[in-house]
């Protein structure tokens, strides 16, 4: 089942309702779905090196604590944050300023990634290696979190329930 963009975010608590939320792909609801948005957001940092140390850390310390509480939802969000931090170095480090597409991200696709139809930015000749660095960390923890096996049958438990 795809990720739903048509709930009512602003009202809606994930942790009352994990029936509502959908795994999804990649990314997709990471900066919408609350109360894990609000918990995780606050650590979340990439600008180099030092500061993806700090936030991967801290959002690993939230993904075993939501794990521990068999809070499937929140571990996958911090999964996709995990994930996010490394999708937003790499692209820092290859698009200066961090704009990948030309143009402005049409109405009706906003909160959703991809292109869209707008072409891809030149990237940079000469990728920042802080962010490079920042990327392999978060790419690190990301590549971990999906492989710790309570992730795996919680979302394995998760998806039978609820669906994907």
């Amino acid at each position: 089942m795809p990720f739903d963009y048509t709930l009512d975010f602003h009202t809606v608590d994930f942790r009352q309702h994990p029936e509502l939320y959908r795994v999804g792909r990649g990314e997709q609801g990471v900066l919408l779905v609350q109360p894990y948005k609000g918990e995780i957001l606050p650590h979340w940092r990439f600008k180099d090196a030092a500061a993806a140390t700090a936030s991967s850390d801290a959002i690993w310390g939230l993904f075993e604590a939501y794990l521990k509480a068999e809070d499937f939802v929140g571990a996958d969000m911090a999964r996709k944050f995990l994930q996010m931090g490394f999708t937003r170095a790499r692209r820092y480090a290859n698009h200066r300023g961090g704009k990948k597409y030309a143009g402005p991200v049409p109405a009706d696709k906003k909160g959703q990634s991809g292109a869209h139809g707008r072409a891809e930015l030149p990237r940079t000749d000469a990728p920042d290696p802080d962010k490079i660095a920042a990327a392999e960390i978060f790419g690190r923890k990301w590549d971990e979190a999906k492989a710790h096996p309570d992730y795996v049958r919680q979302k394995d438990a998760f998806i039978a329930r609820y669906g994907k």
